[in-house]
């Protein structure tokens, strides 16, 4: 569950899959009963939002007038933002890196500020659904494990 909620923010783990799997396994506990019908449902939204994690970043930038460039440095910059030792790094990285990208594939400083914010935007919008799903998919699996009716040895 914790990978899943450090997904919701790493481009490399897919956050509400991760989460998924934490209520999977959750349900393969002794003693704790996870419904089929809740696991497709749960399933079917991670899925959803996985796939709305690459349509809204792509949606903020076109919106604004951005390229792929954009896109890409956003990654690049989210990565970069994640490991370096500045306050607010995961914020600023992608900006910086999406406005880096639409630089080097345009040089309108103007036009390149402008993309970069709609794709920042689109990051950010995006990152903000995984969490919220990763979330409450934790609030699921601490609910059903409270409700937890053996011994645990």
């Amino acid at each position: 569950m914790i990978l899943g909620i450090l997904g919701s923010f790493l481009p490399v783990l897919p956050g509400p899959l991760t989460s998924w799997v934490g209520l999977l396994v959750l349900h393969f506990t002794d003693g704790i009963e996870l419904s089929t019908t809740f696991l497709i449902v749960t399933l079917v939204f991670a899925v959803f939002i996985y796939i709305l994690d690459y349509i809204i970043p792509a949606i903020g930038t076109k919106r604004f007038g951005g390229s792929k460039a954009g896109m890409i440095g956003t990654t690049l910059g989210l990565i970069i933002g994640l490991f370096s030792p500045i306050p607010f790094g995961i914020i600023i990285g992608p900006f910086v890196g999406a406005l880096i990208g639409e630089m080097m594939h345009r040089n309108d400083f103007n036009k390149a500020l402008k993309a970069a914010f709609g794709s920042f935007l689109g990051f950010i919008a995006s990152t903000f659904l995984k969490f919220i799903v990763a979330i409450i998919y934790l609030g699921f699996f601490i609910v059903k494990l409270s409700e937890h009716n053996t011994s645990w040895y």
